[in-house]
């Protein structure tokens, strides 16, 4: 992954034309907690779709300024559009691992806040050419900066049947790892594995029929899914490197936000937000949605808030 050694201007491009359907996740529980005051440096470092970047430009207002920070570039449009001229608002191509740098080329030392909502975007998910979703066939990509590294189909194509059997049950914590990887292996030697429906078919011929019917609704190649995103995008080592660089970008009093949506995020999260020395606990215990908000967005019922003060 590249450093970017100065700021992209994603405005160039032409935006998107027609807005997505967003709902922001556990929104009204992060701005509360955040509690962005008038005239703040406020930094969203997953964009997304800018549903919470709106809710905390309306507090920071036209004295504050935003960063908005995505790997996904068309995101950032939309979130610059969802936002609206409210706050001074710079858009920022990048992984977040790259906040540093961002922060060292806008010239700007500390920040107030910061949120980080590492759950998969809506467009990602809904749009078939990406390759993320087993609901949709499409090419197996999953990219989250489509123009950046090997994608789902590369590994699947190159990695070993152990090296994908150790992604699968590390990544994913699929109890059946290594058959799917055997399966896998064998299938690849006479066709190629490139669409999303092939890969969840091969899945869905090792995964015992017994665990698709206990009541979850979550398909059986969920797990092998997510353990392929989290390899493809780094998104745990990419998680550690930005967790690690909060203590010195976030000044004494900032706060800081992660929403997470499995449980080998949230302990990296739990852990880093441990260290009293550096964070005060401003949530107790993980936030997780309301009865109503899981019915309503059942994207959200997975998620974890922890929120935390700077010393």
């Amino acid at each position: 992954m590249s450093d970017p050694s100065d700021l992209p201007t994603p405005g160039d491009a032409s935006p998107p034309e027609r807005l997505p359907t967003h709902r922001p996740v556990l929104l009204h529980e992060a701005i509360e907690h955040l509690d962005p005051q008038p005239g703040e440096i406020a930094v969203d470092a997953t964009a997304g779709l800018g549903g919470h970047a709106k809710a905390i430009a309306e507090r920071i207002g036209p004295g504050g300024q935003l960063l908005l920070l995505d790997r996904d570039e068309p995101n950032l449009h939309h979130a610059k559009s969802a936002v609206g001229p409210q706050t001074r608002t710079l858009l920022i191509h990048s992984n977040f691992e790259w906040l540093e740098n961002v922060l060292q080329n806008a010239q700007i030392p500390q920040i107030d806040i910061l949120l980080a909502d590492l759950g998969v975007s809506s467009p990602q998910l809904d749009q078939a050419e990406r390759g993320f979703s087993f609901r949709r066939d499409g090419p197996l990509d999953m990219r989250m900066n489509a123009s950046e590294g090997p994608s789902a189909a590369d590994l699947v194509a190159q990695l070993s049947e152990r090296e994908l059997a150790w992604i699968f049950w590390e990544y994913g914590e699929e109890r059946f790892s290594r058959q799917v990887a055997r399966r896998i292996a064998e299938s690849r030697r006479t066709e190629a594995i490139r669409t999303t429906f092939q890969l969840a078919d091969l899945v869905r011929q090792v995964v015992p029929r017994e665990r698709r019917h206990q009541g979850t609704g979550i398909d059986p190649a969920t797990r092998v899914f997510q353990g392929l995103r989290i390899a493809v995008n780094d998104e745990l080592g990419s998680l550690e490197r930005l967790l690690k660089s909060l203590p010195k970008l976030v000044r004494p009093g900032g706060r800081v936000a992660v929403i997470s949506f499995h449980s080998l995020e949230d302990r990296r999260v739990k852990q880093a937000f441990g260290d009293r020395d550096v964070w005060h606990r401003i949530t107790k215990k993980p936030v997780t949605a309301s009865d109503e908000e899981a019915r309503q967005n059942p994207r959200s019922r997975s998620a974890k808030l922890r929120v935390v003060r700077r010393a």
